[in-house]
């Protein structure tokens, strides 16, 4: 039921959404506001006699008031993200059947996927924060500077919702599915000041200047990890089919090494099924990670790239 008087211009929806929304995820908030911002504009559009108040009034009952649009919101996000959700693995009482159930897990190998290429992606990002914000600030003096400028922080925000799809679907956190609602009536040196005071501007490059580091540590980490374990499990079974040979006099420990075109180990044969085990704890360990490292990191872009809706 409607507790509140209906709005007469689009910001006072917006708002009353915004309030009605209170508490609910910030991406989702984000959504619902470019939503509905749109629809209404759309209407107003369409009908040029009419005022805000006549036009609200009219789609109230199809689109629906602010309290009802932000229930619909509510239970159409539950729907969604239990459809798109991947189906959880069996629940497991005891920590053995915990620690060895991530094998089913399929968020834990998108989370390993997304480290691995996390320095691609964090290359790309440094060097287009560095490269747009050094060039067109350096420009600013000259009459193409502003421009570029604001160019370059339309394409900070652009690559701020492709990342947040990729966040998204590889490590399950809610992020935006539409661009940040901007008020509107404003002037346009009103809007292009908005881009240079918004918090999350500079917390979109923030994040993007951290993915280098982060994308290098998540990469090493993973490859470093998968290589030892993905070896240890291997060896035992190169050896037992003859695939590579056992070799004291190898200078030095090694898993694997080639020689003269053979594979070779330093491994005592009654090390090797140790070996085994030690190895498969490693790669179980490994994904237990990737997916802790997931969650970590789904936070973080969800505080720097997410706007947070203001308390009402």
């Amino acid at each position: 039921m409607n507790i509140h008087a209906l709005p007469t211009t689009i910001p006072e929806y917006l708002e009353q959404l915004r309030r009605s929304l209170a508490g609910a995820d910030p991406a989702l908030v984000q959504d619902a506001l470019y939503d509905a911002e749109e629809y209404l504009r759309s209407e107003l559009a369409e009908n040029p006699g009419r005022s805000e108040a006549e036009v609200i009034a009219a789609v109230a009952s199809s689109y629906g008031a602010p309290d009802e649009v932000a229930d619909i919101y509510r239970d159409t996000e539950v729907k969604v993200q239990t459809a798109l959700r991947a189906p959880p693995p069996p629940s497991r009482r005891s920590a053995l059947g915990r620690f060895f159930g991530v094998f089913a897990d399929p968020r834990a190998y998108a989370c390993l996927l997304y480290m691995l290429l996390s320095l691609a992606t964090g290359v790309f990002y440094f060097t287009w924060v560095v490269t747009g914000f050094s060039l067109s600030l350096g420009l600013s003096i000259t009459i193409i500077g502003i421009p570029l400028l604001i160019l370059f922080f339309g394409s900070v925000r652009v690559l701020s919702l492709v990342e947040g799809r990729i966040v998204e679907v590889m490590l399950g956190e809610r992020m935006p599915r539409r661009p940040l609602y901007t008020a509107r009536g404003r002037s346009i040196w009103q809007r292009i000041g908005d881009m240079f005071t918004d918090a999350r501007t500079w917390s979109t490059m923030l994040y993007m200047l951290l993915m280098l580091p982060l994308g290098t540590a998540y990469f090493t980490v993973v490859v470093t990890l998968l290589s030892v374990s993905l070896a240890l499990v291997a060896t035992p079974f190169l050896v037992w089919f003859g695939a590579a040979q056992v070799a004291m006099d190898i200078d030095g420990w090694q898993i694997l090494t080639v020689h003269d075109g053979i594979l070779l180990t330093s491994l005592s044969l009654w090390l090797l099924p140790v070996v085994l085990v030690l190895g498969l704890l490693l790669l179980f360990l490994t994904l237990h990670l990737a997916r802790g490292i997931g969650h970590l990191h789904g936070q973080l872009a969800k505080h720097l790239l997410v706007k947070s809706a203001p308390s009402p």
